[in-house]
C-alpha cells in the first residue's frame, strides 16, 4: 500500500476497507462504501495545522503524514503550548489526554477566543466522550483507530464549513506587500519575491501582527519550534530585509525582537 495515504501505526488503522468493515463514525452521519477505496487521494487544500497530542510517537507519526500532503504543521505536547500558538493555525486536531491541562479545557479555551475548527482525536469511544466534546466546542471528534483519508476528509469539511466566515484570511497584505499563506507566495509590487521555507514563516509572522512587536523567544517558538540561536534569527531578517529590497520593511526594536515596517 501507498505509504503517503497511511500511517501504519496502531492508532491509525488502515485505509482500504471491506464492505463487511463497518468505521464507527462519530460528530457527524456518513456512509461507508462497500468496496475497497482507491490508493490515490483526492485533492484537498492546503491548511496551516496545530496537532495537539502528548505521545511522542503518534505527534511524529500525523505530523510526518499531514506534511507529505503539504500541509504545514505545527505540533504542541502540552495544552499550555497548544493556547499558545493555536492563533496561527487553520484547524485544530486535539488530542484530549495532555499532561498539564485536560484537552476539553483547552477546547473551551480555544472556542472562547475564536471560531477556528477543532477536531478532538482520541482513544476515547464512548457516546458520553463524544458529547462532551461537541459540548467544549469541537466540530468533529475522530476515535483510534482511524483511517487516514478519513481524517482528512473530516478537516476538509470542517473547512469548508469555516470558510464563509474565514475567506480571504490566507491572504496578508501590508502596502504593495502581499503574502499567500496558502500557496506560500510573497509579491511585492506585483513582483514575485522567493522565500525560503524559514523566511516565508518569519515574514507571515510579523506582517500578520502590524501593530506589534514580535519577541525573539516568540519567533523562536513560532518558527523554530524552539531550536535557535540569536545569529540565526538575524541571519533570516537580514536575508528578508535584501530580498524585498529595503531595511525598513522589518524594523528592530532594540533589546525586544522585530515589527513588521513599510519602505
Amino acid at each position: 500500500m501507498n505509504q503517503s495515504a497511511v500511517i501504519s501505526e496502531s492508532d491509525i488503522r488502515p485505509d482500504a476497507v471491506s464492505g463487511t468493515d463497518r468505521q464507527r463514525y462519530r460528530g457527524s452521519a456518513a456512509v461507508l462504501p462497500t468496496r475497497p477505496l482507491p490508493v490515490s487521494l483526492p485533492a484537498f487544500d492546503t491548511w496551516q495545522v496545530l496537532v495537539v497530542e502528548s505521545g511522542h510517537r503518534q505527534r511524529e507519526l500525523l505530523s510526518e503524514a499531514l506534511g507529505r500532503h503539504v500541509h504545514q504543521v505545527t505540533c504542541a505536547d502540552t495544552g499550555a503550548k497548544a493556547l499558545d500558538v493555536y492563533d496561527q493555525a487553520d484547524v485544530v486536531l486535539l488530542g484530549p489526554d495532555l499532561p498539564d491541562i485536560d484537552g476539553l479545557e483547552v477546547c473551551r479555551a480555544i472556542r472562547a477566543t475564536c471560531d477556528i475548527p477543532i477536531i478532538v482525536v482520541t482513544d476515547r469511544d464512548s457516546e458520553l466522550d463524544c458529547v462532551l466534546a461537541l459540548q467544549a466546542g469541537a466540530d468533529d471528534y475522530v476515535v483510534k483507530p482511524y483511517g487516514f483519508r478519513e481524517l482528512l476528509a473530516r478537516m476538509d469539511a470542517v473547512m469548508r464549513r469555516a470558510t464563509p466566515r474565514r475567506q480571504g484570511e490566507h491572504i496578508i497584505e501590508h502596502g504593495p506587500l502581499r503574502i499567500d499563506t496558502l500557496t506560500r507566495e510573497v509579491q511585492l509590487h506585483n513582483r514575485m519575491i522567493p522565500m525560503s521555507r524559514k523566511e516565508f514563516d518569519l515574514l507571515r509572522l510579523l506582517a500578520a501582527n502590524p501593530d506589534s512587536v514580535i519577541s525573539r523567544e516568540h519567533i523562536m517558538r513560532q518558527v523554530w519550534n524552539d531550536s535557535w540561536s540569536r545569529r540565526t534569527v538575524d541571519t533570516h531578517v537580514s536575508s528578508i530585509r535584501g530580498k524585498l529590497g529595503e531595511k525598513s520593511w522589518i524594523l528592530t526594536v532594540r533589546g525586544v525582537g522585530f515589527r513588521i515596517g513599510r519602505a
